[in-house]
């Protein structure tokens, strides 16, 4: 298997250093950029396993620079920001960004969350050309495809990783705690408002078929295809 390829995002060089220091100590390569605007040109030119991009930065700022990458491309991202408000969670996971870090952060805890966010993204758990048919809606686990009424849907990394749990485990009732443990992969540092928005976005993404996502009032969610 190739090394995995890490593009980090930071005004602060010494932040830069001490990432890339870990993340090349864990067996990742590594490529930097000071800011917003030089990692949108980097992504134009390159592909990456991962971008960790910073929200506060000169000439583009994170969240700008994410919307501008996702134009062309669906890199997994990690937000990293000395801003913890859940607010700005919430508008990091809307964009698709995959995780989002508070700093001061542990080297430690934040490779973790690398490492979880690549074996999400890489699709491990699926299975090789499977592909479900639920009415018109169509969905390829293997090629991480949705079909809606014969159009493809435009979801963010998370939303898909979302479906395709629910749909994996469909029929069983699935609490905000267990969604958040398995589709984000670790323990996450956060609230039920984060399952919540993020199946407000996938429901939004799915049209009609937002019926097989139902709510279980005062536990979680389950994909019903029998409604």
């Amino acid at each position: 298997m190739s090394e995995k390829k890490i593009l980090i995002v930071d005004d602060e060089k010494n932040i830069r250093n001490v990432i890339s220091e870990y993340a090349k100590f864990d067996g990742f390569l590594t490529a930097e950029a000071e800011d917003g605007m030089a990692a949108v040109e980097m992504c134009r030119n390159e592909d990456y396993d991962l971008i960790i991009m910073d929200i506060m930065m000169p000439k583009l700022d994170g969240y700008s620079a994410v919307r501008e990458i996702r134009k062309t491309k669906q890199i997994p991202v990690i937000m990293l920001s000395a801003r913890g408000e859940e607010y700005d969670k919430l508008f990091g996971f809307e964009l698709g960004v995959d995780d989002y870090v508070t700093k001061p952060f542990s080297p430690k805890e934040l490779l973790a969350r690398i490492r979880a966010v690549i074996k999400r993204s890489s699709g491990g758990k699926d299975s090789p050309g499977e592909r479900l048919k639920f009415e018109g809606l169509e969905i390829n686990m293997a090629g991480r495809e949705v079909i809606v009424d014969g159009k493809p849907a435009a979801l963010t990394p998370k939303e898909y990783d979302l479906l395709f749990y629910l749909v994996r485990s469909k029929g069983i009732a699935l609490s905000r705690e267990k969604l958040l443990e398995e589709v984000w992969g670790y323990d996450f540092y956060g609230d039920d408002r984060t399952v919540d928005t993020h199946i407000k976005m996938l429901r939004n993404s799915l049209g009609e078929y937002r019926k097989f996502i139902v709510t279980l009032r005062g536990m979680g969610y389950k994909f019903d295809a029998g409604r």
